[in-house]
């Protein structure tokens, strides 16, 4: 019976012991810091799409019903490319996104459209482009994927500002309560989806074709890289 009440103390003992450990390892914060690190893209992906159009859509006063003669699509890509040659576009840069068609209206024949991904450089050559393109037959062009060479290394320093911003974070926030910091518990890296993005407006308008060098577009050609990083520190 002794024995049993002694394993019962013990037992209570141990249960309080860990309780009590639980209690003091819940005296923490956990946060998350972010940072952003914007970077000019040294790999930039032109989408064009072309289309085939009735030569009446360009003179005044017509209606669809009187549209009768169509620029195959052939002759719009001869064209392009020709510009596209003169610039200085390599035809290694140049490949094939999406062929498709439209159906402009009940009665009348199919649109062919194509689609190019160009891969250029630089942003000169893409306004080059957008002032010497024949804008007829041309029907969207944005920008694709924007990329940089040493987004390896952006990584690593935004992960780290990522990780300072949470210790400031902590700082402040356990400041204001009267305690202080205490050293780091546990550093948590999230799953990384997708951690670069543009603005939403890269797209260009008829309008914008006439002012390609347009300071207000700026902000389009760069690429954002935003991290995060968890951070669980004592609090004392």
């Amino acid at each position: 019976m002794r024995k049993v009440i002694l394993l019962s103390v013990l037992l209570i003992s141990y249960s309080v012991m860990v309780h009590a450990q639980n209690d003091d390892s819940s005296k923490y914060i956990e946060v998350t810091g972010s940072s952003e690190i914007e970077v000019d893209p040294d790999e930039i992906h032109l989408i064009i799409q072309i289309q085939e159009y009735w030569e009446e859509e360009f003179q005044d006063n017509t209606k669809p019903e009187q549209y009768k003669t169509k620029v195959p699509i052939e002759n719009i890509e001869k064209d392009l490319m020709a510009t596209l040659q003169s610039i200085g576009v390599a035809s290694s840069n140049i490949r094939v996104w999406e062929i498709g068609n439209y159906w402009r209206q009940t009665g009348k024949d199919f649109l062919v459209s194509k689609e190019f991904d160009l891969k250029l450089d630089n942003f000169k050559i893409v306004d080059t482009i957008i002032k010497n393109i024949n804008h007829k037959g041309i029907n969207a062009l944005h920008f694709g994927e924007l990329k940089n060479k040493d987004q390896a290394t952006y990584r690593k320093l935004g992960k780290i500002e990522a990780l300072k911003a949470a210790k400031v974070k902590a700082t402040y926030l356990v400041d204001c309560m009267g305690k202080r910091l205490g050293d780091i518990i546990r550093i948590i890296e999230p799953e990384e989806q997708g951690n670069h993005f543009m603005p939403a407006q890269t797209s260009f308008s008829n309008a914008a074709f006439a002012s390609p060098g347009d300071p207000n577009s700026t902000a389009l050609r760069k690429i954002k890289y935003k991290y995060e990083m968890k951070a669980r520190f004592e609090i004392k």
